[in-house]
This record gives structure tokens, sequence and C-alpha cells, in this order.
């Protein structure tokens, strides 16, 4: 054979394995494509939609304050000498709480005191000379002047007592006032002086505050609508229904409150009205000054439910994934309103009984088919590889092996 036919021969070769390669390719590709063609379909967990009788309420943000605040002011300036209470602490009515040097005051007393002594001495001097002249001018044995002088002085002197006597019991409470005492029973609080300050009218007047907090009392800002609503103006009320508080850490109360009281006005800036309830407090374990949200049930609604996880929200709107009986996806914008615990209120585009994408809502798109199963239960598919496993007999210990 020449060197010719050897070369034709190998470029036929070489033609014939192209032309292999490429329907080898082909065919390949065609069964990826056809793979393709048919995915399977994604497996999400359903839920029902839940009709149910579900309490609505509404909520406000209000403010604790204590019953009765009495702020402790010092009425007579002096220094202070002493405090006789921890502050915190309970306090009862009457308790002292500061006390003011009262060496001045006294001093002022024992002078008021002398005025006074020196003023009856002068009443009686008065009364006597004048229980002598009555029966000389009755003889006329005086003239009408000397009896007229006479009554004039007795009386003079005897303002002069009473005044004296103001000024002594004047000075009395001035000694008093220097015990600075609590006109509640309640929770004292933190000084706002120091003791040898200079305390008083013009100088430190507010000591400290004691707050009655047993119960408590919680302010809240009530819409103008609301406000009609709650005194059964608008519709049923609810001024009577039982308040809740949930605290700042997340916990609801442990008691019950109620309204007590509106305030005289709408605020006309705000267009909203000051509303006071109160709480019971044993133990004074809440103080004045807290924040607390309020809660009171409105009405009773029948309302549709589905899980928080099925609600999808986007820019503002809000859709839920619903499968039908064929198991195909419809993507259904939804109007919500109220959360319920780990559930929404559904309020329109829904209906009982329907199915919605509780769990695996990224998967799912308008018009695919779905597997689904129950919400709450995941799904466990086993490989083929994990079912021949489960088939195969248990491998014999190295030690028996022949």
């Amino acid at each position: 054979m020449s060197l010719k036919d050897k070369k034709m021969k190998l470029r036929h070769a070489c033609v014939l394995a192209v032309v292999a390669v490429s329907l080898l390719s082909f065919f390949i590709s065609g069964c990826s494509r056809e793979q393709k063609g048919s995915p399977t379909p994604p497996t999400v967990q359903v839920a029902a939609v839940v009709q149910k009788d579900v309490p609505m309420y509404s909520e406000w943000i209000g403010t604790t304050d204590g019953m009765v605040n009495a702020v402790i002011r010092a009425q007579v300036q002096g220094y202070l000498i002493r405090q006789n209470y921890h502050e915190g602490d309970f306090v009862r009515k009457g308790q002292i709480l500061f006390e003011i040097d009262p060496r001045t005051f006294q001093a002022t007393l024992d002078h008021a005191k002398g005025q006074l002594g020196e003023q009856k001495a002068r009443w009686s001097t008065a009364k006597a000379n004048l229980n002598r002249i009555i029966p000389l001018a009755e003889q006329n044995a005086v003239s009408k002047k000397d009896l007229d002088d006479a009554t004039g002085q007795e009386q003079a002197v005897h303002a002069a007592v009473i005044s004296a006597e103001a000024v002594v019991e004047k000075a009395r409470l001035d000694i008093d006032f220097t015990k600075l005492v609590s006109p509640i029973d309640g929770i004292a609080g933190i000084a706002k002086t120091q003791i040898g300050n200079l305390v008083g009218p013009g100088v430190i007047e507010e000591l400290t505050t004691v707050s009655t907090v047993d119960p408590i009392k919680v302010y809240i800002s009530v819409g103008e609508q609301e406000y009609l609503i709650a005194t059964g103006k608008g519709q049923n009320g609810f001024k009577d229904n039982p308040l809740e508080m949930i605290l700042s850490d997340g916990s609801v109360y442990s008691y019950k409150g109620k309204f007590t009281l509106a305030d005289r006005q709408v605020d006309v800036k705000t267009g909203t009205i000051r509303v006071a309830a109160i709480f019971k407090n044993p133990g004074n374990i809440l103080r004045p000054g807290q924040f607390a949200k309020i809660r009171a049930r409105i009405k009773i609604k029948k309302a549709l439910l589905v899980p928080q996880r099925a609600v999808m929200e986007l820019q503002g709107s809000y859709q839920i994934a619903v499968v039908d009986a064929n198991n195909k996806i419809e993507i259904r914008p939804v109007k919500v309103a109220e959360r319920v615990d780990d559930l929404w209120v559904i309020d329109e585009g829904l209906k009982a009984g329907e199915r919605v994408v509780a769990e695996g809502v990224q998967k799912v798109r308008d018009g695919i088919t779905v597997n689904p199963t129950p919400y709450g239960s995941a799904p466990q598919p086993a490989t083929d590889q994990a079912k021949k496993a489960d088939a195969a007999p248990p491998a014999q210990p190295a030690a028996e092996k022949r």
C-alpha cells in the first residue's frame, strides 16, 4: 500500500471518530434536555385557613404614676441636721423624714411667750382699773370721759394679748415645721439635698417626694373616636372591660386594671384625650415613670387565620401562596389585619378551608405544581441508596469473616 493510500485511510478514520463523538454528544444533550423538561415538584408544608372567633384589642402606650404624689417641701428656712428615712423605702403617714435646726425658732418662741406674758399683765391692770371706774361712774363720781378712757384702754390691751398669742402660735408652728413628716403612706424618693444644706423658701424648697403606688395609676392618650367607643357613644363600649398591662420586658402583668377617669378636654393639637387606669400593685413592684402597653378587648371577631410565616410582604403589599386541588400554586394578594400569637388575621383574599404554603414559600411561584405536606411535620425524603442500605443485611463482624 502506498503512502498516499495510508494517509487517505487515516483521514477517513478521523472523520468517522469526529462524527461518532458528535452523535454521542447530541444524544447526551438530548437526554439532559429531556430530564430538565420534567423537574421534580418542590416539597412545601401547607396549612389550612382556619376560621374562629378571635378577640380584637386596642393598645396604647402608657406611663405609670402614683395615685398620690406628695412633694415634701421646707416651709421654714434653716440648716438641715437630720434625715430619718432610707431613700426608696416605704414610709408611714406622720413619719418624720427630715429635721431642720430648731434652735432659732425655739428662741423666737420664747421671746413671743415673754411678749404674751407682758401683754396679759397689762390687760389685768386695765381690767382692774375699768372695774373700779364703772361703779364710780354710776354714782357720777368720775366723768364720762374717764369711763370711756378706761374702757378703751382695756380693749386695746386685750387686742394686744390676742396679737401676742398669734405670735406665739406662729413661733410654735415654725418649730413644728422643723420636723418634716410624710402626709401619706407611700414610697419615699431619693433626697434632693444633703445634711448641712440651708433649706427653706427661696433656697431649697423640695426635699423629696412620697408616692402612693398601690394601687398605681397609668396615663394613656386615647383618640377621640376610641374615647367615644369606650364610653359607648360610638358603638358597644368597652370602658368596663378589664385591661391588660404589658411591661417593657414583654411580660403580661398579673393583675387586671380598669379605666377610672378622663381629662376634662381633648388636646386640640393631637386630637387625643388623657385617660387614667388603675392597677393593683402589691409589693410596690411597679413605680412611677415606667412605660407600659395597655391593652383592652373591644370586640369578638369571626376571623380567618393563617400562620404568619405564610404571609409574604412586598413593598407594603401582602401575598399568600394558595395551593389548589391539583396542587398548583396561585399567588394571591390579601388584606391583613391583627396578629394573634403566631397567626395572622386575613380580612380579604382567602376562604376558610383553603390551603396555603406555610413553609417553603421561597420555592414557589405562580402556576407551578408542588408536593404538599402538613405544616409542622418536616418532609423526610428517602434516597434510593438509603432504601438499599435499609434493605441490605447487616455486615458481619471482621472476626467472623472467613
